[in-house]
């Protein structure tokens, strides 16, 4: 299944990934804030809900997208 960023906002990123349309907010995930819209376009999908962006090294699930709060730590 492919994932697609649909929308790169000022205060976040929207994905389409399994049939479903998630956001991720800057302020939860602070990584992507100054990334291009190349590197942050650069998403890969594997199985189980697991996206990798290779050009900024960051691993992520669909459920930690959906629920950061379960997933408290937040690096900077």
């Amino acid at each position: 299944m492919e994932t697609e960023i649909t929308n790169i906002s000022p205060n976040g990123i929207w994905i389409l990934t399994e049939g479903r349309e998630l956001f991720m907010s800057f302020e939860t995930f602070p990584w992507f804030k100054d990334a291009s819209v190349a590197k942050i376009g650069n998403v890969e999908t594997y199985a189980n809900g697991h996206l990798y962006w290779p050009d900024l090294d960051i691993d992520l699930t669909v459920d930690i997208i959906e629920h950061p709060e379960r997933f408290p730590l937040i690096a900077s």
